[in-house]
């Protein structure tokens, strides 16, 4: 009698790009292949977008990495053994630290990473290497909104509400957010609203929009300051809600009451009446949101532009209301938990603060180790990689999940500091930009692969499940942190390489602070529980907390604050070498710096090479043709890509994908001016000029 066929394994999972982390189903093996279909989770609805369909693809990479990989002293990048490979690094790290001590080495990780990665990733900085030199990819995405959000309510969630809520809006204001190509599924839930897009350019999603605003670059700021000055004028603020629940509306106030229509519209641009329109259109509906993007927060006035569009929607009464409120839209697929559980350069996990000597003794008991050992505050992610290999920076860096040669501004400078150092070690799936230039590459699993959990921009803690078993010689992050660590004279127990006992310490560590995950488990999520953070560990069980600040803030009054902001204006200005503004961003088919998105042949298809956007007056003006190829220059440094005409695009205003390596990367021309507050570069405005170049160019 014949045996019965075997079930073919399937397991429900998400997404491993964007962080509405839609819901998946992926069947399959590597012998007959892997195939995706879409969930019916809330925030796709059984939805995908041309990305998430094609995500199986990334696992079959032709170029994956499978072993670990040394430079030999002819330069090249040679297979050899892990052991040999971690060896070679544990010990170039304990010579380096002994000779310039432990702030000679940093660590680089990524806003990709599991919640288990990011918290190891963070202990194993500060204890295994002693350094403060630990930062992230994140702090080039969601900082300055972090930044404005822990300000104005005590704690920073992208979205204080499910993303399923915003289907009961009458009127959202999108300020800098193109979800109709960054997060396509997230548009069902937009579908009955009247959309205010903000964005200099007409975007699929300003396409969609009730009201479209078109700033000039830069003047983001000067526009959210006119409109909280209108509603103030026009008697639309909430004022019950103002005097209860907020502090430093008087003083909010007085800045924007300089920022009159007729004003507004001389440095941005928008026409008065239409600004007028906005603010109506928000103040008389039922359930008003106002969403934040990269376009207004990727600035260096970054943070002070959140917090004035906050502080627009505090005035119109809108967070915690019930009726309406105030999200920004996180980026990378962990973009919320990647910043929560301590791999950014002033954090501790569970959102704690390094600087704080309470979140310090509590990790620290954590972590069984004395507070005073815990270093203090790093350098943020641009300053890190700025200072690597000078007389006073780190000497060695380790990458975790993240390819700055292609997502740094100033990335040929960057480059430069990385070629300078005496040891570079990335951990990738794929040979990276970044990864081509190391010393030692470790090859690590990928997202079908592993084990962990993920947060939403929502603040759902969400299980990322294996379906595949990694390539015989590929190792889980946790794993290689794990290796390094025992050879460094860590105890092998402080770094568990079970993504569940990990997480059992990041609750410990996170029980009390502002991200709370100490009452959420494997079991519970695995039992198919809705679990948002705050959900401490208490009795009865915590059901989670999917909507915030309903009865009060998360600062100690439970009062929100209102920010005395002013607009400045940009780092750099046109002039007569560089006459127009540049601005960077993302484009459907691709992801980040592209790394696994052009490995796929449908995306690649689509978007197989740099573009350059740009008027049909201005590329008249420089004897630029439609599909030829032109160069964008700036004072850091010039990109070449194929002209695209646009007539919706401002004349003074070129757009460029930031998804490509090479001469094409974007980031060779963008501003590593920074948001004082948040570290944030301004890649959305550079001041450039536009040239034509023979078709034989490269």
């Amino acid at each position: 009698m014949s045996e019965p066929p075997s079930r073919t394994p399937e397991v429900d999972t998400h997404c491993p790009y964007c962080a509405l982390q839609c819901g998946t189903r992926l069947t399959g093996g590597q012998d007959i292949g892997v195939t995706l279909r879409p969930a019916d989770f809330p925030v796709n609805r059984g939805r995908l977008c041309q990305k998430g369909w094609t995500a199986p693809d990334v696992l079959a990479a032709a170029d994956r990495l499978t072993e670990p990989l040394l430079r030999t002293a002819d330069g090249r990048l040679t297979g050899t053994t892990w052991d040999l490979a971690l060896d070679t690094v544990a010990g170039r790290l304990r010579e380096l630290r002994a000779r310039y001590g432990p702030d000679a080495v940093a660590v680089f990780g990524g806003g990709g990473l599991t919640n288990e990665k990011a918290y190891l990733l963070g202990k194993f900085a500060r204890l295994a290497l002693g350094t403060s030199q630990i930062d992230y990819n994140g702090r080039f995405c969601m900082s300055s909104a972090a930044a404005a959000g822990n300000a104005a309510f005590g704690v920073d969630r992208g979205l204080p509400f499910p993303v399923t809520d915003l289907a009961t809006a009458d009127t959202v204001l999108l300020a800098g957010a193109n979800v109709a190509e960054t997060m396509p599924p997230l548009m069902q839930h937009l579908d009955t609203a009247e959309l205010i897009v903000i964005d200099p350019r007409h975007t699929p999603t300003a396409q969609r929009a009730k009201l479209h605003l078109q700033p000039a670059p830069g003047s983001d700021l000067a526009l959210a300051l006119g409109l909280l000055h209108i509603t103030v004028v026009d008697g639309l603020t909430d004022e019950e809600y103002v005097r209860r629940r907020t502090h430093g509306f008087e003083a909010a106030v007085r800045r924007a009451m300089a920022w009159w229509p007729e004003r507004v519209e001389a440095v941005t641009g928008v026409p008065a009446g239409a600004q007028r329109t906005a603010v109506r259109m928000l103040a008389e509906a039922r359930n008003a949101y106002v969403l934040t993007g990269r376009g207004v927060e990727q600035h260096s006035q970054g943070t002070d532009t959140a917090a004035a569009f906050i502080n627009l929607a505090l005035a119109l009464g809108l967070p915690g209301s019930g009726h309406g409120g105030y999200g920004c839209l996180t980026g990378q697929g962990n973009g919320q938990g990647g910043r929560e559980h301590g791999q950014k350069a002033d954090q501790l996990p569970g959102y704690r603060s390094l600087t704080d000597p309470a979140d310090r003794a509590h990790v620290a008991g954590v972590w069984g180790v004395p507070p005073e050992s815990l270093p203090g505050p790093g350098r943020t992610a641009y300053p890190l990689l700025d200072s690597l290999g000078s007389d006073h920076g780190p000497r060695a860096l380790l990458v975790f999940g993240s390819n700055p040669v292609v997502s740094a501004p100033y990335a040929a400078h960057v480059a430069e500091r990385l070629a300078s150092l005496d040891l570079l070690v990335v951990a990738d799936f794929v040979p990276s930009e970044t990864a081509r230039r190391a010393d030692v590459v470790l090859p690590v699993t990928q997202w079908a692969e592993e084990e962990g959990t993920l947060t939403s921009l929502e603040g759902r803690v969400l299980r990322r499940r294996a379906l595949l078993a990694p390539p015989a010689h590929v190792r889980t992050d946790l794993e290689v942190l794990h290796g390094l660590a025992v050879r460094l004279g860590q105890p092998p127990h402080g770094y568990p390489t079970v993504p569940g006992d990990v997480f059992d310490e990041l609750r410990a560590a996170s029980r009390g602070g502002g991200a709370d995950y100490s009452g959420i488990s494997y079991r519970r999520l695995d039992a198919g529980e809705v679990l948002h953070w705050p959900c401490p560990d208490t009795e009865p069980t915590h059901p989670g907390t999917p909507r915030l600040f309903l009865e009060r803030f998360a600062h100690p009054d439970g009062r929100a604050r209102l920010a005395e902001v002013d607009h400045r204006g940009p780092a750099e200005h046109t002039s007569a070498a560089y006459p127009l503004y540049a601005t960077t961003g993302r484009v459907l088919a691709h992801y980040q710096s592209g790394a696994q998105t052009r490995r796929v042949a449908e995306l690649h298809g689509a978007e197989p090479e740099p573009f350059i956007s740009v008027h049909p007056d201005t590329a008249a003006r420089v004897g630029a043709a439609d599909h030829a190829l032109a160069r964008v220059t700036s004072a850091r440094g010039s990109m070449t890509g194929r002209i695209r005409l646009d007539p919706t695009m401002r004349p003074d205003t070129l757009f460029i994908p930031f998804h490509f390596p090479g001469d094409g990367r974007a980031n060779l021309f963008t501003h590593p001016a920074l948001d004082p507050r948040s570290g944030m570069p301004e890649f959305k405005l550079s001041a450039v000029r536009l040239e034509p170049l023979p078709e034989a160019t490269p």
